[in-house]
């Protein structure tokens, strides 16, 4: 599937969501079905869930892929928002564990992540490069569209919300040291995880409304009375965050419902301005990998 419109015609939102640790599956869907999407950015985590809901296209793909095959830098994330934009996707919901920085935000609690600090060192952050160089700005890198729309649906499923945050985007796979969770915390960091870099970067590049939900499984390890995180504690955390973050996503998609405007943000616009390669100077191949990512502002949608 070569062409992202051709998954909706009619026009209106399709509703990806990339599933993290505990998230590895999507109930209720209409006609569901996994999809193997070929990208040649690389190979993405699994094959892509689709079906419907209140008649809203969806498209589901577990970031670590189902069973957890893959660790955070492991997972080919320019593959998946590329799969994902070439099954049509335009609003995409980012579900992942984290550790909190903060007291307030105690475990089970939901974080609307607004702002991102990329701590990461081993990822490719970019589909652009050379033969076709794009800087796309990230000052705001996630939809306020999007994230209102989240804050009420958590309301409607009874999922605490907390709204706002900076997330502490960290290589792993090992958990953060002491003096590291203490620097991240002077920095005035929120929560810490390890997958939604350069994840939300590469939306923002493929004009996709993104919004990162954090569900918070443990207080990393600044804190006196719990000097270290364990994976058997953020396992139970997760098992019951799952089944609200599934509800979570559900009331979303129902509320997208409809004709789909242009966002107000203009994140489905984000390629306009950031171009600088001259049309004459620009890679042939980069440009037939950009054909689902790029290929509004490319003029290639509907010639592969």
């Amino acid at each position: 599937m070569s062409d992202p419109l051709a998954a909706n015609p009619s026009g209106g939102a399709v509703v990806g969501v990339l599933g993290g640790s505990g998230v590895y599956e999507l109930d209720g869907l209409e006609g569901a079905r996994w999809e193997k999407v070929a990208s040649p950015f690389g190979e993405p985590s699994d094959s892509v869930l689709l079906g419907e809901r209140a008649g809203v296209p969806m498209a589901f793909l577990p970031r670590h892929g189902r069973g957890h095959r893959l660790s955070p830098s492991q997972i080919d994330y320019r593959a998946n928002i590329d799969a994902l934009k070439r099954v049509g996707v335009t609003d995409l919901i980012s579900i992942s564990a984290c550790g909190s920085l903060e007291e307030s935000l105690s475990p089970g609690t939901f974080v609307l992540v607004d702002q991102y600090i990329d701590r990461t060192t081993s990822r490719e952050r970019s589909f652009f490069g050379n033969g076709l160089v794009a800087h796309v700005s990230m000052a705001r890198p996630v939809c306020a569209r999007l994230g209102d729309l989240l804050e009420a649906a958590g309301r409607e499923a009874g999922v605490a919300i907390a709204r706002g945050g900076t997330y502490l985007a960290m290589e792993g796979p090992s958990f953060s040291t002491r003096a590291e969770s203490d620097l991240y915390r002077s920095w005035g960091c929120h929560v810490i995880g390890m997958t939604n870099m350069p994840e939300a970067k590469l939306a923002r590049e493929a004009e996709l409304c993104y919004a990162g939900v954090a569900m918070v499984t443990d207080y990393d390890c600044w804190r006196d009375d719990q000097g270290h995180v364990e994976v058997g504690d953020i396992v139970e955390v997760l098992v019951a965050n799952a089944a609200r973050g599934r509800a979570l996503v559900a009331a979303a998609a129902e509320a997208l419902a409809g004709e789909r405007k242009p966002c107000e943000h203009g994140c489905d616009r984000a390629l306009d301005n950031a171009l600088i390669t001259a049309p004459e100077a620009r890679d042939p191949e980069l440009l037939r990998r950009l054909d689902a990512v790029a290929g509004r502002v490319l003029g290639l949608r509907g010639k592969s």
